[in-house]
């Protein structure tokens, strides 16, 4: 990591994204409108919920018929039926469902409800997650460079929760331009002993120091800069951070 100041800004007036809006394009307008110039290096924080939108990734509760499965689910925990169902063909794998719904989606995430959400939808809508988050971020990182000649990566998140400590944190599920794991291996310490083993996932301590600045709710700030942060590239992805099976010490 860098010895400089690190810095986490919002990319400030950010319009409301509707579904199928080009995202990269607002992003660059919103830049100029609010006299915001991105600097090579810097890292751009993206909530999942606005890539969502531009992907379409929404669905009308008109159109959802809640299965036997779903129904059972929710009657017994008292959740909503179509959440339930939605959840549940996000999945590829129902892991709980008592008191929660975790599931393992097609993205390798454990997470519940699949992540399917209903805060920041129109009424009656629900907002599933990224398709292919890796995809989205690869995609926005290509045609930003190209459109400010900078050299930018990206970092797509979403609010989880964690199966060991209580309340939700910003987690990184998609990136590009930037290696999700920064290696201490063979570094020394205090006392110059040589690190056997350190693996640190840097994307996640990224999205988590722009969460402040992104806010929930209302707060319309889904697009943070993160400035000062030295990283490399890599072939990993967002989706390499998830454990495999074998290793997975809460299924």
């Amino acid at each position: 990591m860098s010895s400089e100041r690190i810095q986490a800004f919002p990319i400030p007036d950010f319009p409301i994204v509707k579904p199928d809006d080009n995202l990269v394009k607002l992003i660059l307008h919103t830049l100029e409108t609010s006299k915001t110039e991105l600097e090579n290096g810097d890292i751009l924080v993206i909530a999942s919920k606005v890539v969502s939108l531009t992907e379409n990734r929404i669905v009308s509760a008109t159109d959802v018929e809640p299965s036997q499965k779903a129904l059972e689910i929710a009657s017994k925990n008292d959740f909503d039926p179509i959440h339930v169902e939605l959840a549940i063909r996000e999945s590829v794998e129902i892991l709980r469902t008592d008191g929660v719904l975790i599931t393992e989606t097609s993205s390798g995430l454990i997470c519940n409800f699949s992540g399917v959400d209903k805060s920041n939808a129109p009424e009656g809508n629900y907002i599933l997650l990224p398709r292919n988050p890796d995809a989205s971020a690869s995609q926005y990182l290509k045609s930003l460079m190209n459109s400010t000649g900078k050299k930018l990566a990206i970092i797509i998140t979403d609010t989880q929760g964690r199966p060991w400590r209580r309340g939700s944190v910003n987690l990184a599920i998609g990136c590009a331009g930037i290696a999700p794991f920064k290696y201490n291996k063979g570094k020394k310490d205090l006392y110059g002993r040589v690190l056997e083993r350190s693996t640190v996932c840097q994307i996640d301590e990224i999205a988590m120091l722009a969460e402040p600045s992104m806010g929930q709710a209302s707060k319309r700030v889904p697009v943070v800069i993160v400035r000062g942060y030295t990283y490399l590239a890599s072939e990993e992805t967002a989706k390499d951070i998830n454990r495999p099976k074998h290793e997975d010490m809460f299924r």
